[in-house]
């Protein structure tokens, strides 16, 4: 799938809710599956965001697996339609964070972002089932990143100290030596 980078208007809309009969439609499933593809084939890639592709509708794809800079994380999939966050821990803290959208490959940024620790999120799943669940943690980050891109809102709007950012070659010399 082509990745909708920064600058794309659709970025900022906030994404069309999903109508209850419209999930298990063939041609949501599909883009769900293409979506899962397209996230695999990203070696940064946690989440994407339907609008990220070219749909402004409110479907997030989440797949955290170990990898080699990021070989403690435990592995975790979801699919989030129409989420909400309805609760969050009383803090933020910073994590590293990076966007698909926001270059091809290598020409990506990252920057620290405060996030909550913990959230709880009522969605309905790629079944049509209704969940509402608490996340901690790297899957609390990744979900709250990915409901701001249904909203509008990159990461780089919540980075607090700019001179976090930097490039996807430093930020990967550093994920090797741990700094991160």
């Amino acid at each position: 799938m082509q990745i909708t980078e920064f600058g794309n208007p659709i970025l900022r809309k906030v994404a069309a809710q999903i109508l209850p009969n419209e999930i298990l439609q063939p041609k949501l499933q599909q883009l769900i599956t293409d979506m899962h593809h397209t996230l695999a084939a990203k070696e940064l890639g946690v989440g994407l965001a339907a609008p990220q592709v070219g749909e402004s509708i409110a479907l997030a794809v989440i797949s955290i697996r170990p990898l080699p800079h990021r070989k403690k994380v435990e592995r975790f999939e979801a699919v989030l339609i129409n989420p909400k966050i309805t609760e969050t821990s009383a803090r933020k803290y910073p994590m590293w964070e990076g966007c698909i959208s926001c270059g091809p490959g290598k020409a990506g940024l990252f920057a620290q972002v405060p996030r909550y620790k913990r959230v709880k999120v009522t969605y309905f799943d790629e079944k049509g089932v209704q969940h509402h669940r608490e996340f901690k943690g790297f899957p609390a980050h990744v979900i709250q990143h990915e409901v701001d891109h249904l909203n509008g809102t990159l990461f780089v709007d919540k980075v607090k100290d700019t001179k976090s950012f930097m490039t996807y070659s430093e930020y990967m010399k550093r994920a090797k030596k741990n700094v991160t």
